[in-house]
């Protein structure tokens, strides 16, 4: 079994990055190509399997390679969960081609944005960044994570660990320094599932 398990926002942006690849005829080969990587390390971030792919330079070099842009990588990404969101409906046939429309909902309704005002997490996320979040998600070590807090403040932090006591977490002025909150402060922890450049 794989060290590394993807969560589904990793499937996801995956299976997005895979589109938006066959979308203009590449094969894996071909698109890695144009990094310099193998077909092997391209389907590592089509499988979900490489965390990096939530980092927005990260995003930008894989759809630069496909000419495209993190932007449309998110649009993907949407049409997919849409999708797969309504798999279970059932819907009429249709003679011909046919095609859904694109949503250009800002995001999808289990998931918020939130815009990072300074530079303490930088070089993860800069100033301008928008973080997309999914509320009451869990995040994995060295992930973003958002916090409401009891006091009604959010906080963008990096996920450290957890005991029963506190959390642990990075970004309050620099990433290299590590932050205990005691968990009777934080209403609500969420997963950072994407980083879009403001």
């Amino acid at each position: 079994m794989s060290r590394f398990q993807p969560d589904p926002d990793a499937l996801r942006l995956g299976e997005a990055l895979a589109a938006l690849r066959r979308d203009r005829g590449l094969s894996q080969a071909e698109a890695g190509a144009r990094l310099g990587m193998t077909s092997q390390g391209w389907g590592l971030y089509e499988a979900g399997r490489r965390p990096g792919l939530f980092r927005p330079d990260v995003q930008r070099r894989l759809t630069a390679a496909l000419d495209a842009s993190p932007e449309d990588l998110a649009f993907a990404r949407d049409d997919l969960s849409g999708a797969s969101d309504n798999a279970s409906v059932d819907t009429p046939t249709a003679d011909g081609l046919e095609a859904r429309g694109r949503s250009f909902e800002a995001a999808s309704p289990r998931v918020r944005r939130l815009q990072i005002s300074d530079d303490s997490l930088a070089p993860w996320a800069a100033s301008g960044v928008v973080v997309e979040y999914r509320p009451g998600q869990w995040p994995r070590q060295g992930q973003g994570c958002v916090l409401e807090m009891v006091d009604g403040s959010v906080r963008v932090r990096l996920y450290r660990g957890a005991d029963a006591e506190a959390l642990l977490l990075a970004g309050a002025g620099a990433l290299d320094r590590v932050e205990t909150i005691p968990r009777r402060q934080a209403a609500l922890v969420s997963a950072v599932i994407a980083r879009l450049d403001g």
